[in-house]
């Protein structure tokens, strides 16, 4: 089959088009792209195949992909994908309008974002979420903007050392381009040192306090009293999660949180070399109008019958330049499909027993490594999830214990330090996939 068979345009209308354009040839239409610049032959496309034989060419490169045992983590889960899930989210009812500024015909699109966005004000227990975000860390840096906005002559932000590096590292790119200070606050023993946040909000004009839960080093960190320290220097308090979490620890809103957000990629959604991601954005009432994004809700159409509209913060009020609030103006419009579709399947049980045999697991896989003698735990005395770092001892590195669970087709962990490594767990991980990777370290 020739190329010019999947071509749109003839060769009659392409003459047209040039006639229209004053030019005579495409030669002569591209002559102010540089010769260097342009291509000297046709693409190596090949010869035409059948669909059975390009499925089948597919197949074969994929069949190369080595299918690997996870135990990384770092902000990222695997979690199962339920099989409902694909069948939903391809029916035309939701796959309408990309951007739904017409409600009469985006009904399927504007409801999954109203359900979205109820359902993760109910994940996170704050007021309102926003439609949404591109990832955690995007959605983490707004929501410092967001703080300052609100806060109008305070500058300062103060971010918690136990937040994920690449976190802190996206806060303060957008810090530095909205003249934002952004000091650390250091931790003691994994998490957040409340003494040194104590001392250092007192010298006034902090706008938030960013923290996390769990941490980056998967730590559960109590944080009674830190909102009250917050608003007694008319600071806000912003807690990053990763969402499926929410579903059993402490939500955002039980710790008179001001603003939730983080990464939604937990919901179930695949592990793909780095995306498509989901960050989302809560906060309370009273921070509604600062919050970027889209927010849509439910009203009665004429005719009485329950319908949904954009209901604040349509695109042109984030397209105002210096005076814009963000320059957010797109939403993950089908990972927030993904999210509402995990959410109400799982329900708040299935949530809850997620998070259960994923605390099994890793609870499970870190007294089995323990037990070993060739690593310990990094901070012994603190309570994780699902999540943990681990210290190994000489002559053992953090990368020969992960080159050699590689060997053996096992995504070990993530890298800390040279030797010290943070180590996930999810449902996904049977028994005796931990049982294999404790016994590889206990064979080191």
């Amino acid at each position: 089959m020739s190329a010019e068979h999947y071509l749109p345009h003839t060769a009659e209308d392409i003459s047209r088009m040039l006639e229209r354009c004053g030019a005579k040839s495409l030669e002569d239409l591209y002559n102010d792209v540089p010769e260097a610049l342009r291509l000297k032959a046709p693409y190596n496309l090949g010869s035409g195949v059948s669909e059975p034989e390009l499925i089948r060419w597919f197949d074969a490169i994929a069949a190369q992909n080595k299918t690997m045992k996870c135990f990384a983590g770092a902000g990222f889960y695997h979690h199962y994908t339920p099989a409902a899930i694909q069948s939903i989210m391809s029916r035309s009812e939701f796959l309408t309008a990309y951007t739904p500024y017409q409600p009469e015909i985006s009904q399927g699109t504007l409801q999954y974002i109203f359900e979205y966005q109820s359902l993760m004000s109910n994940l996170t227990g704050l007021d309102v979420c926003n439609a949404s975000m591109y990832d955690g860390t995007t959605a983490t840096a707004e929501a410092v903007l967001m703080a300052v906005n609100a806060s109008r002559r305070r500058n300062r932000v103060l971010v918690s050392a136990t937040l994920a590096p690449a976190v802190a590292q996206v806060i303060g790119t957008y810090a530095a381009g909205a003249g934002i200070t952004v000091e650390m606050i250091a931790e003691d023993n994994g998490m957040t040192s409340r003494a040194v946040l104590e001392e250092t909000i007192t010298a006034g004009d902090v706008a938030a306090v960013v923290v996390a839960s769990p941490n980056y080093y998967g730590i559960l960190e109590d944080y009674t009293g830190f909102a009250g320290i917050c608003h007694a220097h008319k600071a806000l308090f912003i807690i990053n999660s990763h969402a499926s979490a929410l579903g059993f620890i402490k939500s955002p809103g039980e710790w008179d949180a001001d603003i939730a957000c983080g990464e939604a990629q937990s919901l179930g959604m695949p592990l793909n070399y780095g995306g498509p991601y989901l960050g989302y954005l809560c906060c309370t009432k009273a921070l509604m109008r600062k919050l970027p994004g889209r927010i849509v809700g439910a009203t009665t159409d004429a005719a009485g019958r329950r319908s949904f509209v954009l209901t604040l913060q349509a695109r042109e009020q984030h397209i105002r330049r210096q005076k814009a609030t963000s320059n957010i103006c797109s939403n993950q419009g089908i990972m927030t499909l993904h999210a509402s579709m995990y959410l109400s399947l799982m329900g708040a049980k299935g949530i809850r027993k997620v998070n259960e045999l994923s605390a099994e697991a890793a609870h499970s896989l870190a007294n089995g490594l323990c037990a070993t003698g060739k690593v310990r735990m990094k901070y012994p005395e603190a309570p994780f999830l699902n999540e943990f770092a681990i210290a190994v001892d000489e002559p053992l590195t953090a990368d020969s214990v992960l080159e050699k669970l590689a060997a053996h087709d096992i995504l070990g962990g993530v890298r800390l330090t040279e030797n010290s490594l943070l180590v996930a767990a999810t449902e996904m991980c049977s028994p005796a996939d931990i049982k294999e990777y404790v016994e590889l370290v206990k064979g080191m």
